[in-house]
């Protein structure tokens, strides 16, 4: 059993509460946890609240919707009606969530926030602040301490755009950051890596839920944000706003199922189309075209969908795709030609397919904030494919006159995008680094690695990642690469093994000769492999081609 406090929209609803995870149990259990949490709202004072429940293979979540200034008390509410489930006492249970909800409670809290509801204005709360409006147009409250008058006239919303997707999420937000950069307005995002204010980092790490956004639509210099949510964050917390103006999904496919009841592609797809539920008022759906899950979930969606695919679209709807080698939009009238395949770094002279796609989900997004085709063509064509603009995807280095490339990819629909961006590249030699973490199921590993030996290496290193074991012993993950290797046709001499990724960086640079080519799939240690790589590159190198050929 888990509970957890539900402060956004999510794939159950669009309701702040209580969600509680019964692992293990059958759909049998839904219906009387139902009828005890019922009971309790009613007993409390919650008439107006609400109940609903999710049957998953292996388990049933449950939920509940509470007053904003009751979360913790939610969650107990909904462990106290599992309790008599179990045969608990009713009335001590009501005694006690009465207590909590008195010391939790916060009226001018929830009034303010349905104040802000009514006027439009994005309310964000946690347990140690309030805002009201975002960025430029915010201030800022401690919860202790919130006033008794609030001069609205100063707040208001920004434009703010939501990505998510399976892959590609953390280069489209850099994407359109580096777009609202060109437009000249002062840009911020979240991402897996960071929270940034135009050149100005607020924290490293991964920020890719609410506490993320938060931080960043606080900031009072932001004045438009794009933030990357991932399916933790939004299972977990739900979503950090409800006004944005533009959300993007940008794919679905197999990765970390198994968590929170998502245990299918399907559900997945479900899970990243609650972003749907954070879009204010007219907000835009920015969906991918060429993505068959995508397109079945999208039937029967309310409100605009703008497409984007790597072929011509109907002219029904605004929407960008890729007509020759041109990547257009179409605004609903006219047709306009943003830039070329062979002028966008990303695309490696049109290679790297999934990047073209990542491009075109950031024209839509960026359009739909309003941005100029100007910035937005001097946003893509600026944006290089390297360590500072974008860290961790395809970069790439000369070392001993070999070519280097490193990513971040972490499952078999990333590794297939980057090996076929890299398969065209002429070379003596390929050598392949291979990591993963514990929490993967063996046929995720398998299937990571297959992906990977199908740039057909001559060697492959197989590393531990032993910050990621996460339930596994050392060594079993290694092994499990290279048994997948040898199964798919390798001989053990070309199977080598390192303790870490920066020893597994070691052991390849060492082996390169002039004319070979290696992709490093580094997953930890990844400024060290990056200070490895720069201090070993070729003086005499050439900037990053855009091209792989």
């Amino acid at each position: 059993m888990e509970a957890r406090r539900l402060t956004g929209p999510g794939m159950l609803w669009d309701r702040p509460g209580a969600v509680l995870d019964l692992f293990g149990a059958d759909s049998a259990w839904a219906g009387p946890w139902l009828g005890q949490a019922r009971a309790l709202l009613d007993a409390v004072g919650w008439q107006d609240q609400a109940v609903t429940s999710l049957v998953f293979d292996g388990g049933v979540t449950v939920a509940l919707s509470a007053p904003v200034d009751q979360l913790y008390a939610a969650v107990s509410l909904a462990e106290g009606a599992w309790a008599l489930c179990l045969g608990g006492d009713f009335a001590a249970v009501v005694a006690g969530l009465r207590k909590e909800m008195a010391a939790e409670a916060n009226p001018r809290l929830r009034a303010l926030v349905a104040e802000a509801e009514a006027r439009g204005i994005e309310a964000l709360w946690d347990e140690d602040a309030l805002s009201l409006g975002h960025g430029v147009g915010s201030q800022v409250w401690p919860v202790a301490d919130l006033p008794a008058v609030v001069e609205w006239s100063g707040l208001h919303n920004i434009p703010v755009a939501l990505i998510t997707g399976t892959n590609g999420k953390t280069t489209t937000t850099r994407l359109c950051a580096a777009i609202g950069r060109a437009a000249g307005v002062v840009t911020g995002l979240t991402s897996t890596d960071m929270v940034q204010v135009g050149a100005r980092v607020l924290d490293k790490g991964d920020y890719s839920g609410p506490g993320g956004a938060r931080m960043l639509l606080r900031d009072p210099a932001v004045e438009v944000a794009f933030l990357e949510l991932a399916r933790g964050g939004i299972l977990r917390r739900g979503l950090p706003v409800r006004q944005a103006r533009a959300a993007a999904v940008l794919n679905v496919a197999a990765d970390h199922l198994g968590e929170y009841g998502v245990n299918t592609v399907q559900a997945l797809a479900r899970a990243k189309f609650a972003i749907a539920k954070g879009l204010g008022a007219g907000g835009i759906l920015v969906l991918n075209a060429d993505d068959p899950l995508v397109v079945v979930v999208a039937r029967g969606l309310a409100g605009p969908v703008w497409w984007f695919s790597l072929s011509p679209l109907a002219r029904d709807a605004p929407g960008a795709w890729l007509e020759g080698d041109a990547l257009v939009f179409w605004d609903g009238a006219a047709l306009h030609p943003v830039t070329t395949v062979g002028a966008l770094p990303l695309a490696m002279g049109g290679a790297a397919r999934h990047n073209i796609l990542n491009a075109l989900a950031a024209i839509c997004l960026t359009r739909a904030l309003g941005m100029p085709f100007d910035a937005i063509r001097a946003g893509l064509q600026g944006f290089q494919n390297s360590p500072q603009d974008n860290p961790g995807r395809i970069n790439e280095f000369a070392v001993n006159g070999a070519r280097v490339f490193v990513d971040f990819a972490h499952n078999p629909h990333s590794i297939a995008a980057v090996t076929a961006a890299l398969a065209g590249v002429p070379s003596k030699r390929r050598f392949v680094m291979i990591a993963q973490a514990g929490d993967r199921s063996d046929e995720d590993i398998r299937g990571l690695v297959a992906g990977a030996l199908a740039l057909r290496p001559d060697y492959v290193v197989a590393t531990e990642l032993a910050g990621y074991l996460r339930g596994r012993e050392m060594g079993v993950i290694p092994d499990l690469i290279a048994q997948t290797c040898l199964e798919m046709g390798m001989t053990p001499a070309q199977v080598l093994r390192a303790p870490s990724p920066k020893a597994g960086a070691d052991v390849v640079l060492g082996m390169l000769e002039p004319g070979d080519m290696a992709l490093l799939l580094v997953h930890s240690e990844r400024d060290a492999v990056f200070a490895m790589l720069a201090a070993a590159q070729d003086q005499s190198a050439a900037p990053t081609s855009s091209k792989l050929a």
